[in-house]
């Protein structure tokens, strides 16, 4: 695996021993390490937000490059996105079998060859069409390392993952992805077919770990998903002394308490273990995270000498 950049557009404890250089005005640092590195939790981590389907907006649809762009240039996110197959085989962002929900169109994916796809309108989440356009994996992956971000892959039930490996192998993309799986038999799958990948598993409890811990997938390459409600504090206890960061799934029911009760329970998740918040709500996780922590501006990651 080649090595990357991590980048921060602010000055926290980690970074100490570091060079900054300055870019348009704020200081850069600059660390040399690979994704798997980077993704070795410490007791000194900052906290991680997901953007569920990329973070839709008013006027910004979900799985779109428009909104990827327009989320990750105003907050430090990780991009959540959903890979559907064209009836062609082409593989596109799209999280529905259908069309009806978020783009002009009707009728199911798989009927539709990407020539007939593409010339789609994406809708936002209020029903409104927008101008933007239904975008390729190959298309992601190429956005995803011109831009520097890294990109959660969640494989719907009519894609194959070995598609989807392919693709990523064809691109050189392995240092902008995370692959989701949501079983031990999937993880082990996506491993044996890159096994250079960062795998998003499924931990929600100590039998699950133990599991994963047999599995032969490294514990260096793996972050876990510990489900849409909290785990016990002594699995989180247990992942990070294996140095795992922690996913907590906020999307649904935690983020509805979080607009109810107050967006200070984010705080309270991430104090209690949570390593990485997967939401709906990435914009207000952001503001109430910061308050507390020295939240990255944006968070990058870059090619090797990029700064030469």
């Amino acid at each position: 695996m080649k090595k990357v950049l991590v980048v921060w557009f602010v000055l926290i404890p980690l970074l100490e021993a570091c060079k900054f250089k300055s870019a348009d005005t704020r200081q850069v640092a600059q660390i040399d390490m690979s994704l798997k590195d980077f993704f070795q939790r410490t007791d000194q981590r900052i906290p991680l937000i997901s953007a569920h389907r990329g973070g839709p907006s008013p006027g910004y649809p979900e799985n779109c490059l428009e909104t990827f762009e327009y989320v990750a240039g105003r907050i430090p996110v990780l991009i959540e996105c959903d890979v559907e197959r064209a009836g062609d085989g082409t593989l596109i962002l799209m999280h529905d079998e259908t069309l009806d929900r978020t783009t002009t169109g009707h009728g199911r994916v798989s009927d539709f060859g990407w020539q007939e796809l593409k010339q789609l309108d994406l809708v936002d989440n209020e029903g409104n069409a927008t101008p933007y356009k239904i975008p390729t994996l190959r298309q992601t992956l190429r956005w995803a390392k011109e831009q520097t971000l890294i990109l959660t892959i969640d494989v719907k039930r009519s894609v194959a993952f070995e598609d989807v490996t392919a693709v990523i192998e064809q691109e050189d993309a392995a240092d902008q992805v995370v692959m989701i799986t949501y079983t031990l038999g999937a993880a082990q799958k996506v491993h044996r077919l890159a096994p250079h990948l960062m795998l998003s598993v499924t931990c929600r409890n100590q039998q699950e770990l133990d599991r994963l811990r047999q599995s032969g997938i490294p514990m260096d390459q793996i972050l876990a998903f510990t489900g849409t409600s909290e785990p016990s504090l002594d699995l989180y206890r247990s992942l990070h002394q294996a140095g795992v960061y922690c996913i907590l799934g906020t999307l649904g029911n935690l983020d509805r308490q979080a607009q109810a009760r107050g967006n200070q329970i984010y705080s309270d998740f991430v104090d209690r273990g949570a390593d990485i918040i997967a939401t709906d709500r990435p914009f207000e996780v952001a503001e109430i995270l910061s308050t507390q922590y020295d939240m990255a501006k944006p968070f990058r990651v870059l090619p090797e000498n990029h700064y030469e």
